[in-house]
């Protein structure tokens, strides 16, 4: 086999893409076979878009006629997922490439026109009576394939108005959007950040992306800075922030008061069909057990040896980074080896991945950052990553490959309409294979500082995905509610909720400085009404089934894999109770919070501190 390019190991030059062995490259030759094959399949969906436009009007017509049109509009989304994750792609193997570049453009346009010439299908599907569609089923056996598309569709009826009530929102969809772009524009192009001096006394200017790793420098001098001049430059344009983000909120209470919903948070959960419960629950479970988050804050002060713990300490690892290399091929080996427990034919399947051309490893000039599994419902379940020999790429590997085997067991066995996965549960897969690889390395590595390291990796995890984000969606229901009571949102109420929340979460031991107050005003979650819980639910729910696969074995494993099987062929919370958690209970949060406590202690002991 090959070896990767020193250079690219090294990091001290970064190669050209012509310069990776094949074999770290990802093989989209799979899609098509050279650029003429996607140019004639832009023409075949151009013709089948013209085919569709003459079932309009006649989907009440006949069973016949509705199972026909559907499948119809199934394959144009599907040839247009093609068309268009190929180009994306092939774009991100280098944005310099001009040719991609178009043919990338050239997609998203395709895919509006494309998008727009479908967008007649659910309103008139909608007008039938359901009794005809019950009818359509039993004269159809063919058509009984969309059952749980029908059944999702006359849910949601209530809470769909008039066609042309329905046309006046979509118009003004642009101007409710205005808040989000309006926060995008100021938070990513016009506010400026201070300069500070770094561990070497050098200037360097604080930015959002550089922000991070400013916090975890091992020089507190470094951090109270970069924390003090990041939320300064946020306080001088606090009040605009305000009124942009109070006017985001009075948008969700509208367009939810439209749709017949009781609250915002109703409406933005129905659309996965989640109870409003879900969500309660899981403030209510984090917020019992904010004595785990003390603990930890505790150990947190006694690690660093500070008199006082303040806000800006919270990043820095508590235990001295360890150098840990794994190169490439050794990560492979330890995912293997780390998620055996779902047994042989996962690890299988991996493994063919591993070789079979899904994963684009390494960086090269001009390609996109970062890392994703993207891929189509024909097409293998492609892994972006940019690998540089970390212990964080092996974990964002495995991450990646977990939202891989999801899709590849999705797309194997549930027909197209259902071979994709909702928000509610995409974090599930990536994080089970996570936990399971943590797991594995915590028992079998024998150094007793990259253990801690790896504690200390792992209880980050939790505060940063289900205390934080939860917080978060406290901060969330809070702002909303004083809304729809007809209360007003200001910057300083904002502020003074943010900051007992907080100290709420945080606990007595934390010094709250005054910055912190401000951390609301940089958040752009909050733009995308209640969706930050979902990580916190997701992350919960995985490891309340890493447990189980560990635990358990064999049964524990065979309900996973239906979960990752069944794409999205039922509700994402039945999905999760066949697979064996019920997130109608607060009993998975608080087996994941469980092994927080538990990881806690097992800190505690090591540093002895």
């Amino acid at each position: 086999m090959a070896s990767p390019p020193k250079d690219m190991v090294e990091k001290k030059k970064v190669p050209d893409r012509a310069d990776i062995p094949a074999q770290y490259k990802w093989n989209l030759e799979k899609m098509y076979e050279n650029d003429t094959l996607w140019e004639k399949d832009v023409n075949i969906l151009l013709k089948q878009v013209e085919e569709m436009r003459t079932f309009s009007g006649k989907l009440g017509d006949s069973a016949d006629m509705l199972f026909r049109a559907l499948k119809l509009r199934d394959a144009i989304s599907r040839r247009l997922e093609n068309i268009y994750v190929y180009a994306r792609m092939r774009r991100d193997e280098d944005n310099r490439n001009a040719f991609y570049q178009e043919k990338s453009d050239q997609a998203q346009v395709l895919a509006v026109q494309v998008r727009g010439s479908l967008s007649f299908v659910v309103p008139e599907i909608i007008e039938i009576p359901e009794e005809k569609i019950k009818r359509f089923l039993a004269e159809n056996e063919d058509l009984r394939e969309y059952d749980f598309f029908f059944k999702e569709l006359f849910r949601q009826k209530e809470h769909i108005l008039s066609k042309r009530e329905e046309q006046i929102l979509a118009e003004i969809g642009e101007i409710a959007a205005a808040p989000q772009n309006i926060f995008g524009m100021l938070n990513n192009a016009d506010i400026k950040f201070p300069v500070i001096r770094d561990e070497s006394g050098e200037e360097i200017e604080v930015t959002k992306g550089r922000y991070i790793r400013l916090m975890e420098s091992p020089d507190r001098r470094v951090r109270r800075d970069a924390f003090k001049a990041l939320y300064h430059s946020y306080e001088n344009q606090i009040n605009t922030i305000g009124a942009t983000l109070s006017y985001s909120v009075k948008k969700d209470v509208f367009f939810a008061k439209i749709r017949k919903y009781r609250s915002s948070l109703e409406a933005a959960l129905s659309e996965d069909n989640i109870p409003v419960s879900v969500y309660d629950n899981l403030i209510e479970a984090v917020e019992s057990r904010l004595d785990a988050m003390a603990r930890y804050v505790s150990l947190r002060k006694r690690a660093l040896k500070v008199d006082a713990l303040h806000m800006y300490d919270l990043y820095v690892p508590i235990v001295p980074e360890v150098k840990i290399e794994v190169p490439y091929e050794e990560a492979k080996k330890r995912i293997k080896e780390g998620l055996r427990p779902l047994g042989e034919e996962y690890i299988r399947i991996m493994d063919k991945g591993f070789h079979e051309g899904w994963i684009d490893v390494y960086e090269n000039q001009g390609k996109t950052g970062g890392a994703y599994s993207f891929g189509t419902y024909d097409s293998s379940p492609y892994i972006l990553m940019n690998y540089q020999n970390t212990i964080n790429d092996l974990f964002t590997l495995a991450h990646e490959m977990g939202h891989s085997m999801h899709s590849y067991y999705s797309h194997q066995n549930q027909p197209y309409i259902y071979g994709g996965y909702t928000i509610f549960v995409a974090e599930v897969a990536s994080t089970v294979n996570e936990a399971l690889l943590m797991e594995y390395l915590l028992n079998n590595t024998q150094d007793k500082k990259e253990k801690m390291y790896l504690l200390n990796h792992y209880l980050e995890q939790f505060r940063a995905t289900v205390y934080r984000q939860t917080m978060f969606a406290s901060f969330e229901k809070k702002i909303h509610e004083k809304v729809e009571k007809g209360e007003a949102l200001t910057a300083e109420n904002l502020s003074q909720i943010y900051l007992e929340l907080n100290k709420k979460y945080y606990g007595s031991e934390m010094v709250y400085d005054d910055q912190i107050r401000f951390e609301w005003a940089r958040i752009p979650h909050f733009y995308n009404a209640f969706y930050v819980y979902k990580y916190a639910t997701g992350y919960s729910a995985a490891i309340a089934l890493s447990q189980q696969i560990l635990r358990e074995g064999s049964e524990a494993v065979k309900r996973y894999i239906d979960f990752l099987k069944s794409g999205s062929s039922d509700y994402p919370i039945h999905l999760l109770q066949k697979a064996g958690v019920d997130m109608k209970t607060p009993e998975p949060i608080h087996r994941a919070l469980d092994v927080f406590e538990g990881l806690v202690e097992k800190l505690e002991n090591m540093l002895q501190v």
